[in-house]
């Protein structure tokens, strides 16, 4: 009898776990789409106002112009791909492939990164010879 409660007990708290993060992905998903309708509605009457400024664009507007993610990008509905990352060969830290420095193989972070690593790799040569 006391191991049928018990297995009660877990399986109860399992499924409290899952029904709570159901509902949790829930809210999220409701205030991103309560968000995303108020700022439309937000730019919507700035734009009426003639409040917006560079030409129209809002603040972030401005931004994603700026960024070439602008409207362009979002042509299906969807916002563009995030860049890729790549870690850094020397210190181990992620950087944007179109912001790194690649030498041979090996992606890095800044060209002084790339620099020290190369001089480490030629000194562990010249010490094995």
């Amino acid at each position: 009898m006391k191991r049928i409660n018990a297995m009660r007990q877990i399986f109860l708290l399992f499924l409290l776990i899952v029904l709570g993060q159901w509902f949790v992905k829930a809210l999220r998903r409701a205030q991103m789409r309560s968000g995303s309708q108020g700022q439309q509605a937000q730019q919507g009457q700035q734009a009426q106002q003639g409040q917006n400024t560079q030409g129209g664009r809002g603040a972030q507007g401005a931004w994603r112009a700026s960024n070439g993610a602008g409207a362009a990008g979002r042509s299906n509905g969807q916002g563009a791909l995030p860049e890729p990352m790549v870690r850094c060969a020397e210190c181990g830290v992620h950087a944007p492939r179109s912001e790194s420095v690649t030498a041979g193989a090996h992606s890095f972070c800044s060209a002084e990164h790339a620099r020290a690593y190369v001089a480490r790799a030629a000194d562990k040569d010249r010490a094995t010879r």
